[in-house]
């Protein structure tokens, strides 16, 4: 573990992937447009996927089971690989995020980890079609730690492995109740609404090196 400081200086970022950096990876959006380009029943397929979707996204189901029990279920004319080629083609880079971010990083020489809800093969194609660890010392992903968020110990994790206190942390994410529960742990946040009012919000942290951004 570590100690903790009196001081407010950001030294790590904690950050969301989807509504971040890269457009949610799938959700009803992208669902509904699978729906339609597949010929599924939409009430059918939606109750079964608000089923099994955090257990698929903890990792505890593979991608192949959740294909299996949510479009699966009844023989298609299209296959697994067609379908989950969609699902990757939903992934849509957040137009400067990522390389705003890692000029942050570079900056301010910030840890920088992933904090999100993220199914396996999603997240493994996300990071390396964006090139995600050019930007990430490390992924506290819900598939890799059987967790999920709003679960607090996602962001327990992250501060343990980056041994970063709360206090010098900034978590950034698109969910206005994940960085107020986040808050309510000690960390600062910041509510990423758009990435150019994340630029002129993120002005307002104290980063280590005693510099402004």
């Amino acid at each position: 573990m570590f100690d903790k400081t009196p001081t407010s200086e950001i030294k790590a970022l904690f950050l969301d992937i989807g509504g971040v950096l890269i457009s949610n990876g799938w959700q009803h959006q992208s669902r509904y447009k699978a729906i339609a380009k597949f010929g599924l029943k939409k009430q059918e397929v939606e109750a079964r996927h608000k089923l099994v979707f955090v257990t698929y996204e903890s990792g505890k189901i593979t991608h192949d089971e959740y294909l299996d029990w949510v479009i699966f279920y009844e023989p298609r004319t299209f296959s697994k690989q067609d379908f989950t080629e969609f699902m990757f083609t939903q992934s849509v880079a957040i137009a400067g995020s990522i390389d705003f971010f890692k000029e942050i990083k570079q900056k301010y020489q910030l840890k920088v980890f992933a904090v999100s809800n993220e199914g396996s093969e999603l997240n493994a194609y996300r990071i390396k079609h964006f090139k995600l660890d050019e930007l990430f010392d490390g992924y506290i992903s819900s598939c890799y730690v059987h967790l999920h968020k709003p679960d607090t110990a996602m962001l327990k994790l992250a501060s343990d492995i980056s041994h970063t206190i709360p206090e010098h942390a900034l978590y950034v994410d698109d969910g206005k109740l994940l960085t107020e529960i986040a808050s309510g742990l000690g960390f600062q946040t910041l509510h990423f609404q758009s990435l150019q009012k994340t630029k002129t919000l993120i002005k307002t942290f104290q980063f280590q090196q005693g510099a402004d951004t």
